[in-house]
């Protein structure tokens, strides 16, 4: 219950879209704050339904932070593999908002 009481109040402060506010539109990064708010609540489903690319973007984020202290062999198809997954998600739901 106390994890919910925080997505709430975290609501409350997060940054507004400027691109929607000034062209009517969402644009491509709209709903990754909800998303991360979903997820500290607990509600996984809810948040890739909000922003499907939310997991690609922390399994990339925590390669890149493990790949800075433990050096893989082959991190950089890796990174490339998980940024290039991000950025088809990102314009994939970007583009079916309009369908």
């Amino acid at each position: 219950m106390r994890l919910a009481a925080t997505s709430y109040i975290a609501e409350d402060y997060m940054l507004p879209c400027i691109s929607k506010r000034l062209m009517g539109f969402d644009c491509p990064g709209c709903g990754l704050q909800r998303s991360v708010a979903l997820l500290f609540d607990g509600d996984f489903i809810g948040a890739f339904k909000m922003y499907p690319a939310i997991y690609t973007i922390i399994l990339l984020f925590s390669f890149i932070g493990f790949d800075h202290f433990i050096k893989i062999k082959h991190s950089n198809t890796i990174i490339i593999t998980l940024m290039i997954s991000s950025v088809i998600l990102i314009l994939t739901n970007f583009l079916l908002k309009f369908l």
